[in-house]
């Protein structure tokens, strides 16, 4: 047997263009699919049967691995951007967006550094320039795409940590302020810096208001290096108070980071807007495009009011890096705790330049009517209990006298019948059910058609 040229996988021969083509085909037939399946999970027994064994030392060939992916592995993999996906925080990725992602992928780009990769470092700081400017943070505000929403945050609070310890505070043990309802993100992000959480208590409403933080910060003094504020909460779709929480920051001198990864979206929105009043004052935000933004997964966009102060937390000093450290340009990877990274800021960019901001503004508004209208029709319905009226695109209500068990089992039909994915949820106790629109391509009968299901 002949032995295998070390360069085999790489080089372009009649192998290497039939992968290609199989690969292209099969993305080409699934970006343009109208009737994708829900699917769901299997288990992991039932996966090793029907998979069988594909590493080898030879290699199974790439159309029999393709043949596994699409006919076993794929199925197993519901489908985020079905329209009747409606559980935690959907994604529907646009067609240029998810497109372009292959594009991404095709091209060996590394986003890390301007040396490296000038041009796509350019695309992305455009978007994250619109989005600077759309939240008002001011001509200087800049920052990078990183993982998600957890990566975001954690970097923005280690920036904000470095930031009071470079103004001299050095306590004996560290705090953030949050609300009670804070995304688990927060909480992840404490652990990994070991600095403690002052959770909030909010109101019915759920909103965390200035005052509560005023007396928090009373309460730790110094210690407290930053407060988060939640800008549409994953659970309700909450917006926190935060021009009044801007206003009790900005006072003490106190870092304020915005959590926006789901609903900081809907301030490109005339219908939203209004909501997100006190944005401006933030000194850092994240928004996740791969939820209202529609880009595929996975990005966060994390913003600096001052980038320098993300800068200087984050730059990381090797030898082999110094000629990159030594140079004035933006280098991506100087603002969160990341080193290398694909510029995954690129299928938005594609997908806004090609469609227009316009179109993102039309889609949001679109989602934010829609569930004003269901929310109106659940209020109407015998039966039914909205348990708070939405502010953004979540609504949450109860099949009255229904229990945990009940929602389990009306979500596992849903699911096993391919009709819908509806995650139950529960809120001070009680369980309930919960619609997160996002997707463009949900429509009121899809909505309407679930409600039936429960009787």
């Amino acid at each position: 047997m002949d032995t295998p040229h070390p360069a085999r996988m790489h080089d372009v021969t009649d192998e290497t263009r039939a992968i290609v083509d199989l690969v292209l085909d099969y993305s080409r037939q699934r970006l343009l699919a109208v009737d994708t399946p829900l699917d769901k999970p299997f288990t992991d027994v039932e996966l090793t049967r029907l998979a069988g064994r594909t590493i080898t030392e030879e290699g199974v060939g790439a159309r029999k691995a393709l043949g596994v992916f699409e006919h076993v592995l794929a199925p197993a993999c519901i489908t985020t951007d079905h329209p009747r996906y409606l559980s935690f925080i959907p994604s529907a990725p646009s067609k240029a967006s998810a497109a372009f992602d292959v594009v991404v992928s095709a091209s060996a780009l590394y986003g890390g550094s301007w040396i490296e990769g000038a041009g796509a470092v350019h695309a992305e700081n455009e978007v994250l320039r619109w989005l600077a400017d759309e939240f008002g943070l001011g001509p200087a505000a800049g920052g990078v795409f990183v993982q998600g929403g957890t990566l975001g945050n954690l970097s923005a609070l280690v920036a904000a940590r470095e930031a009071a310890r470079d103004r001299g505070i050095h306590p004996d043990r560290w705090r953030v302020v949050c609300s009670a309802e804070a995304h688990s993100s927060i909480a992840s992000a404490a652990r990994v810096m070991d600095v403690e959480v002052v959770a909030v208590p909010v109101a019915d409403d759920g909103v965390l208001r200035g005052d509560a933080v005023r007396d928090a910060l009373d309460r730790h003094g110094d210690s407290v290096f930053a407060v988060v504020a939640t800008a549409g909460s994953t659970n309700f779709g909450i917006v926190d108070d935060l021009a009044g929480i801007a206003d009790v920051t900005t006072e003490r001198g106190v870092w304020l980071h915005i959590d926006g990864a789901y609903g900081l979206a809907a301030r490109l929105s005339p219908v939203a807007r209004e909501l997100f009043s006190g944005v401006e004052r933030a000194d850092s935000v994240i928004v996740d495009p791969h939820k209202w933004l529609f880009a595929p997964f996975d990005a966060c966009a994390l913003i600096y009011r001052d980038p320098e102060l993300g800068r200087r937390a984050h730059t990381q000093h090797a030898e082999y890096l110094d000629t990159l450290t030594e140079r004035t340009e933006w280098s991506p990877s100087d603002f969160a705790a990341h080193l290398t990274r694909r510029p995954r800021g690129l299928p938005l960019w594609f997908s806004l330049a090609s469609y227009g901001a316009a179109a993102y503004r039309e889609a949001i508004t679109d989602s934010l009517e829609l569930t004003a209208r269901i929310a109106d029709e659940i209020e109407r319905r015998p039966g039914f209990t909205l348990v708070r009226r939405p502010q953004l695109s979540v609504v949450v209500f109860e099949r009255d006298g229904w229990t945990k068990a009940d929602y389990d089992a009306w979500s596992a039909r849903l699911l096993d019948d391919q009709y819908a994915f509806v995650t139950p949820s529960s809120h001070a106790g009680r369980p309930n059910a919960r619609f997160a629109i996002l997707n463009p391509r949900t429509t009121f009968d899809d909505l309407v058609g679930i409600l039936d299901t429960m009787g």
